[in-house]
């Protein structure tokens, strides 16, 4: 019988969390992958290292958003599909996969437009006259836009594959496009001698890698779906319920794009060393996504799992999934930290093997930064994890608010604080641990006041129709 059944209504919470969310922890790692290897193969390229990795941290706000948007319209899709097949609403669950095959298009043309039109003035706005700096982030924001269908289809059809508890062939999927990314890095911008814009080439080309085959598995192992073309004319109803849930997400997501923003601006008013600084903080935000996308994967493992199960009224396996949803991310972002303050150093050297202007100084100061910024990853995880059960459960405000507060509320006014301190290049890197501590608290008060009461009427719902 449970050969017929999709294993999200059977498989022990325990066992089911770690089976997926351990493809899932991969698969979002991955992404962090494509920037990281761009930055680490960029600030190496020589004596326009330093600048390619200015130009980079110009350019990476957008690229969040590409991310923000995409995972945003895939939140809510997994949400709506996890819960739709859990209510075995199958004609529901295939115009949900059509409509967001459709947002994918649409959002794909609005980047695309972007990218066309609006790159310059967008690097311009924080290059402060750098002319060199200007055209290679131009140059590199443009193919990422212009050729983001990848990160973007890639993003939808991963949810369709993790909304049925197929996360192992998601991670397959990225896997094969971080790969092509690394080997196309090296080609391109070494033996080639493309600089900047190999780099970019790389990216796309890995990610239209990931999406080919994540198409791929999704046509061939999600039978349970049907994919007519009927399915892919958009549906008002279904469109927003998608984005009931998924603005709040891709809000969230985009909060990171403001965040890079709002501190490069805020960097670049430092008294002194405001290109060290600044590039400092482009290469650690980008080792930062190690943990935090991991986390993110362990969020979408409690979105898939708790809104299925919410979806069957089960109170007790909804209950295990916020449990072992918490547990499980606050044992990895505990292994994360651990790791991160023991090789920090290694870390940061993989930014500053080549000789150039500022790259020892970049090592060191990444090196800080690492250590310091860690100590806050365990709020991070509880943060993040209590940000997927409220969405599982349909709540869109506060997970936004939780987002908010990290990323911008508690952010900005506190690195804004310490540009007055002693040497602030050094010293900024506290607000983002006391940014975390501070957002834990008010998301434990979420989860207790919000979501557990909910789960809890499940039983009394339960109780009133016997």
């Amino acid at each position: 019988m449970q050969e017929n059944q999709n294993k999200m209504s059977y498989l022990p919470i325990r066992k089911l969390i770690a089976q997926m969310g351990l493809p899932m922890i991969v698969s979002m790692v991955l992404q962090a992958v494509y920037n990281i290897v761009d930055t680490a193969f960029v600030i190496n390229m020589g004596e326009d290292g330093v600048l390619g990795n200015l130009a980079l941290t110009y350019a990476f706000p957008v690229q969040l958003f590409i991310i923000a948007i995409g995972v945003g319209t895939g939140v809510g899709l997994n949400t709506l599909l996890s819960k739709s097949l859990g209510e075995k609403n199958f004609a529901k669950a295939d115009k949900t996969v059509g409509n967001g095959i459709f947002l994918g298009i649409c959002i794909y043309a609005v980047f695309l437009l972007f990218g066309l039109f609006g790159s310059r003035a967008f690097i311009e706005m924080q290059a402060r006259g750098n002319e060199k700096v200007a055209e290679m982030g131009t140059q590199y924001l443009t193919i990422c836009c212009t050729c983001s269908f990848g990160a973007i289809g890639f993003t939808i059809y991963e949810r369709f594959l993790q909304s049925t508890g197929k996360t192992l062939y998601s991670t397959v999927a990225q896997i094969s496009g971080a790969v092509a990314n690394i080997v196309l890095d090296w080609v391109f911008i070494y033996p080639l001698g493309w600089g900047i814009a190999g780099a970019a080439w790389a990216t796309v080309i890995g990610q239209t890698v990931s999406l080919i085959a994540a198409m791929a598995f999704h046509y061939a192992t999600n039978k349970e779906l049907h994919n007519g073309v009927k399915n892919i004319i958009p549906s008002g109803k279904i469109i927003g319920q998608i984005y009931r849930i998924g603005l709040s997400a891709a809000l969230m997501q985009g909060l990171l794009s403001v965040m890079m923003l709002g501190v490069n601006l805020i960097l670049g008013k430092f008294p002194q060393d405001t290109d060290l600084a600044q590039g400092s903080f482009g290469v650690y935000y980008k080792i930062l996504q190690f943990a935090m996308f991991a986390c993110f994967g362990l969020s979408n493992t409690i979105i898939s799992a708790l809104s299925y199960n919410y979806g069957m009224k089960d109170r007790l396996r909804s209950m295990q999934c916020v449990k072992w949803g918490i547990v499980y991310t606050l044992i990895t972002c505990a292994a994360i930290t651990a790791l991160f303050e023991a090789l920090a150093n290694p870390l940061a050297n993989l930014f500053g093997l080549a000789s150039g202007t500022n790259n020892g100084e970049i090592t060191r100061v990444v090196t800080v930064a690492i250590r310091i910024a860690a100590i806050g990853y365990l709020f991070m995880g509880a943060s993040i994890a209590i940000q997927g059960v409220l969405q599982a459960l349909g709540y869109a405000l506060y997970p936004l608010l939780i987002s908010a507060l990290r990323l911008a509320v508690f952010v900005f006014p506190t690195v804004w604080l310490f540009s007055y301190a002693n040497n602030p290049t050094y010293n900024f890197w506290w607000a983002f641990p006391i940014a975390e501590a501070l957002t834990a608290i008010v998301s434990s008060v979420l989860l207790y006041c919000c979501a557990i009461k909910k789960i809890n009427l499940l039983a009394r719902e339960k109780t009133a129709a016997e």
